[in-house]
């Protein structure tokens, strides 16, 4: 819900005193650039938002519009020396191909010997 979309200033006026009798207050929040949501793998960024924060009963709402991209996020892959170690030991490769066998198989340790063996 909008307040005030489509309505013209009597109506508004009315909902707004509906909502503080209610114990709810809404506000603009000016001077946002940018709003970012981040998730593991990607994150999603609305430039030039508008955004609203709704308090009802102390607990705090934001409400945001505007036109929204997704961007992936590039995750690097980080392989412990141990699982390396363990590998090389299971199949009887050298580090650098055990290494390689882990980052092919995104750090699956059973995969990477599979392939090895």
């Amino acid at each position: 819900m909008i307040p005030g979309a489509g309505m013209n200033p009597k109506q508004l006026k009315q909902m707004q005193r509906s909502m503080k009798q209610m114990g709810m207050d809404m506000k603009d929040v000016k001077g946002a650039t940018e709003v970012i949501i981040k998730f593991k793998d990607k994150e999603i960024v609305i430039a030039n938002p508008k955004v609203n924060l709704m308090d009802f009963m102390g607990q705090k709402t934001y409400q945001i519009t505007g036109k929204s991209k997704e961007r992936k996020l590039e995750t690097e892959l980080v392989i412990p020396d141990e699982d390396i170690e363990l590998v090389s030991a299971q199949t009887g490769v050298s580090k650098e191909e055990a290494k390689k066998a882990l980052e092919e198989t995104n750090g699956d340790l059973a995969e990477a010997i599979m392939r090895l063996s």
